[in-house]
């Protein structure tokens, strides 16, 4: 027995032993590639010495010689920084992740593709002017300097993710900065989808008024009619979908209804200033992710140093500021997109319909590598009006009718692409005329462009608008038909026509996504806007008070009350507080007195510390899927993810007869709203106490609203997920301005997934203490001290300083990179 006992034991050490060197040898390798960022390194494509100095928070400050080594810099720390995520960008851009991923992301190969991204973005570089052209060759050399140094320096393959997937990385090139530019447009527009979505309501719902409550317009002056789409498209009724839309990989880059561009974006006069200087506040939104989409950088121009935000893989600072200028960005909601239904010749489905008769698509194939499987060829089609798209994508077999296709007409599809050159112009201009023209070189994603110097604000809609003839039949609001001239793009409004407020009158201009201007078709910008909500509680902030500072600022953009909370309970809540003796404890009535009871003394603040929000989050919930799902049926009910505020306001008000939805039509009774209301509390509670118990006071909304920032291919992996993930218990809202939205997919619907990645406050009567910061770190690597260190100052609504000053960024640095030419 001592003899088993005594083999069993040096079994067992021998096992842990085992598994402690397997662990350490891990570690070793997978920690090889993070950069040392004390080095001095000779380099290829480098015209002079080159300096970065990396602040305490491992923000790099680059101090060359001249403007095309600034870009080389920055090449050169985003490779070292995030080149697997630089990397899986351009892949997805060119339709080359199932060489890699395998079968599991042909679907996002497949529309990339057949949007044809890759080979626009190389036809786009002729299109750059010589300086932006410069910069865009000097920053391709600069991550190419990174990569010759993990080649030949036994750095770690770069980044730990080249240990499990293939370590072969090709040059990087011009072209593909502006590719990955025009994949993140494609995800900051939703506008096909909306189409979509609108022909299938417009098939279900035979009533104008109904549709409009679902889909409502932007509050405002109002607008015509939509028309049927099966008046639009003969045939749309005979559309059958026998099968499912394929299940989207994890890379798909069409966004989710609800998840699409958002951000805030304000900025104050001197004359609304204590200091009697501009204030500036930007926080764009976009989905999560470890790393973050957003990574801070400093370059120090000949027109003199500009510090923001950056993307890894564009040369150049999208949002910040320099000495002399601030600027921020929020989405627009121009609708820049259209769905164009082609009818196929029904004896040659080769050729489409047009005014001229049966003409010939473009066509061209094109093979997609998988890995372990076969290549696949797909034929990709263009009509005049673009390229045209299958049904498994953006649902768009739900609404194309027996012997038709549908293109997509896109800005973004443009093969004269300047938008980098427009962000690289801001950089460099010195005045706000100067600013605002360098807009009218972006053409997508379309975007409010929020700008100040030391004494003037300004506020300008840039990205191209297309022209469409008076005489469309939808407007840009539903597919139309392709062969009809009316419903076809005439090239593109001027950049004068797009709203432009300078110097505004009462001194605060400020967009949450909200409608900017009420214009009639066509330069109308859009008939669908982001957020209704969160300007209403931004005026309120900023009408408080007469003057502001950066810290009124700093407290507007943390603000965690819900305008649509305040606004909606009294409504749907009317007859249900305070009504009634006490019910008997352990029954339904009893909990929903208490929930009512936590309601009814809420200030509305989504404070991740309390009961309330998850309990008002809930019933929302569960009151639209009531209100919705027996009219619209469940595949067309689970579109809408999130709670419409301004649909549910009008079914309680009664808006044009809007109250019609609380009755269940499958019901023999007549349902009020009040019954709706009270049924959908008791189906939210239930759904509290199965998840979190009964005990409602002890309820925290942080738990079921924590930021899931995942990293979007190793999260999923059982151990490897606790170390890649980055999850933090947070405040806010879908409609609140320190916006959090929610995933709005079980089973955890109130997760927090998009929000303000970065944070930044510009003060120019002291410009060295703006302030900004991200949502994670700078770093790529998860075994890196900066992989998420910025985090947790960004969960707690604080900032590091913004600063141009090159001592305080040597002050504590963590690191000083010297580059010699070689």
């Amino acid at each position: 027995m001592a003899r088993i006992f005594r083999w069993l034991f040096r079994s067992i050490t021998a096992l842990v032993f085992l598994v402690f060197a397997v662990v350490v040898l891990v570690y070793w390798f997978a920690a090889r590639s993070i950069p040392d960022y004390t080095d001095t390194l000779n380099v290829p494509g480098l015209g002079a010495e080159l300096e970065i100095v990396r602040d305490h928070a491992n923000v790099p400050h680059i101090f060359p010689a001249n403007d095309p080594d600034a870009f080389f810099g920055l090449g050169f720390v985003h490779a070292q920084d995030r080149l697997w995520q630089m990397m899986l960008l351009r892949r997805t851009a060119q339709g080359r992740l199932s060489e890699i991923f395998g079968e599991r992301t042909f679907l996002t190969d497949d529309l990339m593709r057949r949007l044809d991204l890759y080979r626009i973005s190389v036809q786009s570089v002729n299109a750059q002017d010589d300086y932006t052209r410069a910069a865009l060759e000097a920053y391709a050399r600069g991550v190419n300097a990174w990569l010759g140094q993990v080649n030949l320096g036994a750095r770690g393959r770069g980044a730990p993710e080249y240990w499990i997937f293939p370590p072969q990385i090709s040059p990087w090139q011009p072209a593909d900065s502006i590719a990955i530019a025009k994949l993140m447009a494609f995800q900051l527009t939703d506008k096909a989808s909306q189409e979509v979505l609108r022909a299938r309501l417009s098939l279900v719902l035979n009533d104008a008024d109904r549709l409009a409550d679902i889909v409502p317009d932007a509050p405002g002056a109002g607008i015509a009619a939509l028309p049927e789409y099966a008046g639009l498209v003969p045939r749309a009724r005979e559309i059958r979908t026998a099968v499912a839309a394929p299940v989207q990989d994890f890379l798909y880059p069409a966004p989710q209804r609800g998840l699409g561009g958002a951000s805030n974006a304000f900025a104050a006069a001197p004359s609304r200033s204590t200091t009697g200087a501009t204030l500036l506040a930007n926080d764009p939104h976009l989905g999560f992710s470890a790393p973050g989409v957003w990574y801070l950088a400093r370059l120090e121009l000949e027109t003199g140093g500009v510090i923001g935000g950056t993307i890894p893989g564009l040369p150049g600072i999208l949002i910040g500021r320099s000495d002399r200028l601030g600027w921020g960005l929020t989405s627009s909601y121009l609708d820049d997109q259209d769905l164009l239904i082609e009818e196929l010749n029904p004896t040659n489905p080769t050729q489409i319909r047009t005014s001229a008769g049966w003409t010939p698509l473009r066509s061209r194939d094109s093979i997609i590598n998988v890995k372990d499987a076969e290549p696949q060829t797909v034929k990709l089609r263009w009509s005049e009006n673009g390229p045209i798209l299958p049904g498994v994508h953006l649902d768009l077999a739900q609404i194309t009718p027996p012997g038709h296709v549908v293109a997509l007409s896109w800005t973004g599809l443009s093969e004269e692409d300047t938008s980098l050159g427009a962000a690289i112009g801001l950089m460099r201009a010195g005045t706000l005329e100067e600013a605002l023209a360098a807009g009218e070189r972006h053409v997508a994603p379309s975007n409010n462009l929020m700008v100040v110097d030391r004494e003037r604000i300004a506020m300008k809609v840039i990205g191209q608008a297309p022209r469409r003839p008076a005489r469309h039949q939808s407007r840009g609001r539903l597919p139309s038909l392709g062969a009809r001239p009316e419903n076809r793009w005439h090239g593109g409004l001027s950049y004068a026509a797009n709203p432009e407020f300078v110097e505004p009158v009462g001194g605060i201009p400020g967009n949450s996504n909200n409608k900017v201007a009420e214009e009639p078709f066509p330069f109308h910008i859009s008939y669908d806007w982001g957020d209704t909500q969160r300007v209403e509680r931004w005026r309120g902030l900023m009408q408080s008070r007469e003057v502001h500072t950066r810290d009124s600022f700093i407290e507007a953009q943390l603000d965690t009350v819900s305008f649509t909370a305040r606004a909606l309970l009294p409504l749907i809540g009317k007859d249900l507080f305070n009504t009634g003796a006490p019910a008997p404890e352990g029954t339904p009535e009893r909990l929903r007195q208490r929930a009512l009871a936590l309601l009814a003394d809420w200030n509305g603040e989504m404070n991740e510390h309390l009961p309330e929000p998850l309990i008002y989050a809930a019933w929302i919930r569960a009151l639209q899927d009531r209100l919705i799902r027996d009219e619209l049926g469940g595949p067309l009910a689970a579109e809408f993810t999130h709670p419409e505020p301004v649909f549910i306001e009008r079914v309680f008000r009664d808006v044009d007869g809007a109250a019609i939805w609380c009755d269940v039509v499958q019901s023999s009774d007549r349902e009020s709203c009040r019954d709706i209301a009270r049924l959908a509390l008791d189906d939210a509670l239930i759904w509290i106490s199965e998840r979190y118990g009964t005990a409602l006071e002890t309820l925290r909304w942080g738990d079921a609203h924590e930021a899931r920032h995942d990293h979007v291919v190793l999260g999923d992996i059982p151990a490897l997920d606790w170390i890649v993930n980055i999850r933090q218990s947070t405040s806010g809202g879908d409609n609140t301005l320190m916006r959090g939205a929610t995933s709005g997919r079980d089973p955890d619907p109130f997760l927090n997934v998009h929000g303000a990645g970065y944070r930044g406050v510009y003060d120019f009567a002291d410009p060295d203490s703006s302030v900004f910061v991200t949502s994670t770190g700078q770093s790529g690597h998860p075994l890196s001290r900066h992989y998420d260190d910025l985090g947790e100052l960004w969960r707690r609504g604080e900032y590091i300083p913004m600063s141009l000053d090159p001592d305080l960024a040597r002050a504590a640095s963590v690191g000083v990179t010297t580059l010699l030419p070689q």
